[in-house]
């Protein structure tokens, strides 16, 4: 495999209306239909609607999502992701016991809470974050939580606002490698989303830190393997891998789907570089499965 040039192309872009086979997802099922009228309900949002997650069928199904606080609308505008840009919604004060109402109405284990970027806020939202975690651990005493959070300018203040709310998961996506962030995400920096994690690392380190990358917008192998290399060298624990898929025309192309094997590969590189759990596969996602992910980190074994 040539290591410095984009990977050749498997199932171009112009086939993104006929996908490879193994990006294919079941269908509906009664407890998706539930899990949708409890969200639908307490009038929350979830990242599997607003960012049209092609696993929300299969989460909800097993009676299980992903909240998102703090609106359904985002002050930045990134070249992959289907959230709204527009003028954030006010703050709901509520929002965190609607939060912990449904988290405990689903028997979840694993609460995973993220958000839009308020960069509108004075504070970014981070006490919004806090507050959340908070509801959740008084409701669900026993249940794990993790959060899925911007950069917050990697402001070390706003950072500790959400780490002394002591979630067990600290998650930040730096979503690609190095060369490619302008395009997929403008108003971040990879630099900074490294200090980010780092610094979530060192405010308390029983806190267990987390990214994501998605393939297919035009890397090499090289740059993954360096991404991979500076995340662990920031503190980072866990990876997830995952396929990215054009949400709709006027977001950045795919330039290439990869093969189940090639997931594999990479999966097994980001092991050898000495991460606690990786999860690598065309439909991985952030908190894909992160209930699970989590449970294979020296944290929760006790070590």
């Amino acid at each position: 495999m040539d290591r410095t040039t984009p990977l050749p192309v498997v199932a171009t872009a112009p086939a993104r209306r006929r996908l490879p086979p193994w990006l294919k997802r079941p269908m509906p099922s009664e407890q998706m239909l539930e899990t949708r009228r409890l969200i639908d309900g307490l009038r929350l949002n979830t990242v599997c609607v607003e960012a049209r997650c092609p696993n929300l069928t299969e989460c909800w199904s097993r009676g299980t999502a992903t909240f998102m606080i703090l609106g359904e609308h985002c002050t930045r505008r990134c070249g992959f992701c289907a959230v709204g840009t527009a003028r954030p919604e006010p703050v709901e004060p509520d929002e965190p016991e609607r939060l912990a109402e449904a988290a405990a109405h689903l028997g979840l284990r694993h609460v995973v809470i993220t958000s839009v970027a308020r960069d509108d806020l004075e504070d970014e939202g981070a006490g919004h974050f806090a507050a959340c975690v908070v509801a959740t651990r008084r409701r669900l005493p026993h249940a794990t939580i993790e959060v899925l959070v911007p950069d917050f300018h990697g402001r070390r203040e706003l950072i500790r606002i959400v780490t002394d709310a002591r979630p067990e998961v600290f998650n930040h996506n730096i979503e690609t490698v190095a060369r490619l962030q302008k395009a997929a995400r403008p108003a971040a920096r990879y630099d900074r989303s490294l200090a980010v994690l780092a610094t979530a690392g060192k405010l308390d380190p029983r806190i267990v830190t987390k990214s994501g990358v998605m393939v297919g917008l035009g890397e090499t192998f090289d740059e993954l393997e360096q991404t991979f290399r500076d995340l662990r060298a920031h503190g980072c624990r866990m990876l997830t891998i995952g396929q990215y898929l054009r949400p709709g025309d006027r977001y950045l192309d795919v330039q290439r789907y990869y093969t189940p094997a090639e997931f594999s590969e990479l999966g097994r590189l980001a092991e050898s570089l000495g991460f606690d759990a990786v999860a690598s596969g065309p439909f991985v996602r952030s908190s894909y499965f992160a209930e699970t992910l989590f449970a294979e980190t020296d944290v929760l074994r006790g070590a």
